[in-house]
């Protein structure tokens, strides 16, 4: 038994770090860093609006998602070739082995990519490239899922299906992302069933800055097995105390909810909540590049600004990650006693 108590506060910063854990919210076009934005550009030709790398990080300040998507397109444009895509995933690898993630469920946005006449092939395959290349240099698990865009249409999405169709080996599932206000789970109701018909994992945004009728909208209509985001569940009991007794996983990402005010600050992010109701909430990075920081940072900012999450929360996020990720039980049976050997010796130091 890991003696919790015995851990004393000062500890955490350090066992946050190098604790194993698994990221399963991250868009890997929001890990573009502004000096990754610029060099692409230098290297395809692609000019940019703004005059430096400063000048790029300085827009970095959000009001809303939408106000953020409208940088995050305007940077994805410098990704042209398959080595671009390749070079982008395996910089993000490079910094989750830092962090010590031992497994990355990737998302991807192919529709950002071929609606610029980029084929969806140079997509797929630097992006698979470098998640072979992370599991052998890096020791990283590492897959994809392709998300559709929810601010086009169900028909672009089955258009993207089955251009993505031919690569299917090298993807484990699909999503739902962008903009959510106005784009209801509901309207992508036939590409999910095709989805799952095919044998994809499907996950969904919801909850964000969508109501909690979204939430229930991706459990019911689309069926998925996770909750991206879903922080606005805690305004309906009954959705909480669903999502407990069927333990539907919530990627929550902390920093981007404050840097696109879902909360005003950390301090009043609704975390603590979702782990005292029993949700399998998790933490995530999101768009790293843009909000503030990699899994790491975001753990570190969550535990600084909320002093009532303590060891004992640490190892529930980290278990919770592994536990709603998409690998085979053997893997994940590997991790666990991976985390419990890590805070177990951490308790032992403390005595």
């Amino acid at each position: 038994m890991i003696d919790f108590d015995a851990i004393p506060r000062s500890a955490l910063p350090a066992l946050l770090k190098r604790m194993p854990k698994a990221e399963l919210h991250m868009h890997i076009e929001g890990s573009l860093e502004p000096e990754m934005i610029f060099r692409l550009a230098q290297r395809n030709g692609v000019p940019l609006k703004y005059a430096s790398v400063e000048a790029l990080r300085a827009a970095y300040a959000f009001t809303d998602l939408q106000s953020f998507l409208d940088i995050y397109y305007a940077g994805a444009s410098v990704l042209l070739k398959e080595q671009d895509f390749f070079d982008m995933a395996f910089a993000y690898f490079e910094k989750a082995a830092a962090d010590h993630v031992v497994h990355s469920e990737l998302f991807f946005d192919p529709q950002t990519h071929t609606e610029r006449g980029v084929p969806i092939e140079a997509v797929i395959v630097g992006l698979s490239h470098a998640c072979r290349r992370a599991h052998q240099e890096l020791g990283i698990s590492a897959t994809l899922i392709l998300c559709f865009l929810r601010h086009l249409s169900e028909e672009q999405a089955f258009a993207t299906l089955e251009q993505a169709l031919p690569y299917r080996h090298q993807f484990v599932g699909v999503g739902l992302d962008s903009s959510e206000r106005g784009h209801p789970p509901e309207k992508f109701a036939r590409v999910f069933a095709r989805c799952r018909e095919l044998g994809l994992h499907v996950v969904a945004h919801a909850g964000e800055e969508g109501p909690p009728a979204y939430i229930r909208s991706a459990l019911d209509v689309l069926k998925v097995e996770r909750i991206d985001h879903g922080v606005r569940c805690v305004e309906s009991p009954p959705l909480v105390q669903r999502l407990a007794r069927e333990r539907v996983p919530l990627t929550v990402c902390p920093l981007s909810n404050v840097k696109l005010c879902v909360f005003k600050s950390m301090a009043e992010h609704n975390l603590p909540a979702l782990l005292d109701a029993g949700l399998v909430a998790t933490v995530n990075s999101d768009d790293p590049a843009y909000f503030g920081g990699y899994v790491n940072d975001n753990f570190a900012a969550v535990f600084d600004a909320l002093p009532q999450l303590g060891a004992r929360q640490a190892w529930q996020l980290a278990r919770n990650s592994f536990d709603a990720s998409f690998a085979d039980e053997a893997h994940k049976a590997r991790w666990r006693a991976a985390l419990d050997k890590t805070f177990d010796e951490a308790g032992q130091a403390a005595r």
